[in-house]
């Protein structure tokens, strides 16, 4: 199997059509892919639970295993918070996820459930170093919502990626922005691969791999796209009694095949 590491080249970035269950990373890993993501939001919602630590570890962990079991490539698991109230707890998730086979994590400072916005520097560097001690192999992507929850400030944004990785994050994931000329200034200013979010209206891949990106991600956007489709479907089946939503569809022996 590919070295998940070895994946984040700057300037030739990993291209991750985020799955959510083990249906839709058979069907992102029969087109080639070197790896699976997982967003945490479309495990989440396929649950029935919402995106922001709502789900819980054992069933999150439950989803990591059941992707690594269908795919022949590396599997990274969005695991929100770190789905526990403090380091420990995050210590805890990651030994689940690493025995589930997982390859690499997410993992993100946003205050779900707090007071402020995103967790405070020294927090989240523990939950890191947390992680880091369960697996010296796992690779970590420290996501830092600055631009997602916060104002986009860049000083705060170099410090939260410095203080992570010196925890032990081998990534740095910064989703919120999608002008060109800011990531750039974030590739240069952060000590690590760079991973930016995409979806309708970014730069291009090829844009993004001139600035030096190591790492592009959908995130939720299939996920999204997904249940857009089946809320077409059904509207349009009681209003016209017509099926066109559907017309594009992955042939039913193709899904069904092993």
């Amino acid at each position: 199997m590919t070295n998940f590491r070895e994946l984040h080249v700057p300037g030739t970035p990993l291209l991750l059509a985020n799955a959510w269950d083990a249906g839709s990373a058979r069907v992102v890993a029969a087109t080639g892919v070197p790896a699976i993501a997982t967003t945490s939001a479309g495990v989440a919602w396929s649950l029935g639970a919402i995106d922001g630590d709502d789900l819980g570890r054992a069933a999150a962990i439950a989803v990591v295993e059941r992707v690594v079991a269908v795919v022949d490539v590396p599997v990274t698991a969005d695991i929100e918070g770190g789905f526990g109230d403090d380091a420990e707890g995050v210590a805890e998730t990651i030994r689940g996820v690493v025995a589930a086979g997982a390859a690499g994590i997410n993992i993100e400072d946003a205050g779900h459930g707090r007071d402020t916005a995103l967790l405070a520097i020294e927090e989240m560097a523990e939950r890191i170093a947390a992680a880091r001690s369960v697996s010296p192999e796992l690779f970590i992507n420290a996501r830092v919502d600055t631009f997602l929850r916060g104002n986009g400030d860049l000083d705060d944004t170099f410090a939260r990626a410095a203080a992570y990785i010196a925890a032990g994050a081998d990534g740095v994931f910064v989703p919120g922005t999608g002008d060109l000329a800011v990531i750039e200034t974030l590739v240069k200013g952060i000590d690590a691969p760079v991973n930016v979010l995409v979806g309708p209206g970014s730069p291009t891949v090829a844009e993004l791999a001139s600035v030096g990106v190591a790492r592009v991600s959908l995130g939720s956007g299939v996920a999204q796209a997904a249940y857009a489709v089946a809320r077409k479907a059904a509207l349009e089946l009681a209003a016209s009694g017509t099926y066109d939503s559907v017309a594009d569809a992955i042939n039913y022996g193709e899904l069904n095949a092993r």
